[in-house]
């Protein structure tokens, strides 16, 4: 087995126990990365020199007994949307294909303090706006399970990169189900925590009230340590929450037995691809033969969570994205005549087809006579939202569900078509909108060949309750792991 098919865990502990050095766990990520970089796509960025220069520097940390944690020395890689100091960070888009940030993510920043080597950052769909990963100004990443497919979006450089062994495991960020469908696309393990809980300070914002920073990797036990690694208060993020309890690890335990289980009906119904539904009903039925109350409930406003979603999410894009204008930092038009014409002429060249047409409906949202009529109602939508999951978790524990409709697409099908790209949302939006934390495991492939993803989602600060069935479930062995993918 090579060092890249351990999970992160495994691989620290070798490193810890002296058998592996860092600098041949980092060595064997970059051969991984050269032999299926040029066919995968999945890097904006390698930094092999800093990663190995970073290598020695942790190895001596761990040596000298300062690096004791589960993460010490294990490569990772980050997505390009995270600020990193003195590597490039482009949001895969052009407007950002020169800009070096002078400070790190925080979220970074306590993955380095635990001992990480950063490899380099992922390819992405451009500033997060996508769902397949085709809309990078580097091109789209392929899926390694079939490279004629999708990886998902918008983190489907970081899933890919996993599934691939690429990397030992990966941060990406999730507005609308940016960890979990690309990660039920790619065969991975991912978890979008809750609102606040990972700080967004250094993460390039898209939606300001939806985006949150969380681990990609190839189990549950690596994710809920990952998740221990970079959850923290941080005061220079103001929507950050200080909470009493980060040891996410301690729920890993293989036990079920009397977790309510709630199935929302509306998620099974039209549109839910008969072998993804068939792969999640069979991990409901393992979980209740572990011991879990399984049972189907009304879920409401289901229908309203993609319309919702967008109008907020565009409205906040086309704020949060004014700030590129080619004064600053980034690309700048080369000819123009006057401030105006060089704003509009460095937006034209230097934002894509999808971002563009987000920062223009968002725009169209805010203005005014618009405003009550559909961003005002839109927020209204949202907290009704959250109120449906609240009267859910009265009951259940846990509500599980499909991470996604379908498994991946074939490249170009879902870039025609935006409003078909925009539906494939539709089971991972409300979770953001109602800033719950949600899993995504793998639960089996389809007649292709193609994974599929079982999405358990918890109550606001309960990601001890997803961790937990997750990890039950994962005990089955239901399914292969992409460390076991055939060569």
């Amino acid at each position: 087995m090579s060092l890249m098919s351990l999970t992160a865990v495994e691989l620290g502990k070798k490193i810890k126990a002296k058998e592996v050095t860092v600098k041949e766990a980092v060595e064997a990520a970059i051969a991984q990365i050269e032999k299926s970089e040029e066919t995968l796509n999945c890097y904006v960025t390698v930094d092999k020199e800093g990663a190995l220069k970073k290598a020695e520097e942790v190895q001596k940390l761990i040596d000298d007994g300062t690096l004791t944690g589960p993460l010490a020395g294990v490569p990772v890689a980050i997505k390009d949307n995270m600020c990193t100091k003195d590597m490039l960070t482009t949001c895969s888009s052009k407007i950002l294909s020169n800009f070096v940030p002078t400070y790190t993510a925080e979220a970074v920043v306590n993955l380095e303090k635990a001992g990480a080597v950063i490899l380099g950052k992922t390819n992405m769909d451009e500033f997060a706006m996508g769902s397949t990963n085709e809309t990078s100004a580097y091109g789209a990443v392929k899926n390694p399970w079939n490279t004629e497919h999708v990886p998902g979006g918008s983190s489907g450089g970081s899933c890919a990169a996993v599934a691939a062994e690429e990397c030992s495991y990966a941060l990406g960020s999730d507005t609308g189900g940016s960890i979990r469908q690309p990660s039920s696309f790619c065969g991975v393990t991912g978890i979008k925590p809750t609102y606040g809980t990972v700080s967004r300070y250094g993460l390039i914002a898209y939606g300001s009230s939806l985006d949150q920073i969380g681990p990609v990797a190839k189990d549950v036990t690596d994710c809920a340590t990952i998740l221990e690694a970079i959850a923290s208060y941080d005061p220079k993020d103001s929507t950050s929450v200080k909470r009493e309890d980060y040891d996410f690890t301690s729920a890993l335990v293989d036990d079920v037995k009397g977790l309510k289980i709630g199935i929302p009906k509306a998620y099974f119904g039209e549109g839910l691809d008969k072998e993804v539904k068939e792969a999640v009903l069979a991990a409901a039925k393992v979980l209740e033969e572990k011991g879990a109350i399984v049972e189907e409930f009304d879920l409401g406003l289901v229908d309203y969570a993609i319309p919702a979603y967008y109008v907020i999410a565009a409205a906040e894009a086309s704020s949060n994205l004014s700030r590129f204008d080619g004064v600053k930092y980034g690309y700048r038009t080369e000819d123009y005549e006057g401030l105006h014409n060089m704003y509009k002429k460095t937006r034209s060249e230097g934002f894509g087809a999808e971002v563009k047409r987000r920062i223009m409906l968002g725009s169209f949202v805010l203005s005014s006579g618009y405003y009550d009529a559909y961003y005002l109602k839109a927020l209204r939508t949202k907290a009704l939202i959250k109120k449906e999951f609240d009267k859910a978790f009265e009951k259940y524990d846990v509500i599980l569900g499909p991470a996604a409709p379908t498994t991946a697409p074939k490249l170009g099908d879902s870039l025609s078509d935006p409003i078909k790209m925009y539906l494939g949302d539709i089971y991972t939006i409300s979770v953001n909108l109602a800033g719950l934390p949600g899993i995504s495991v793998p639960c089996g492939t389809d007649s292709k060949g193609l994974p599929i993803g079982l999405q358990l989602i918890g109550d606001c600060f309960k990601e001890k309750n997803i961790i937990r069935a997750a990890y039950a479930y994962e005990q089955t062995g239901s399914y292969k792991r992409p460390g076991m993918l055939e060569e």
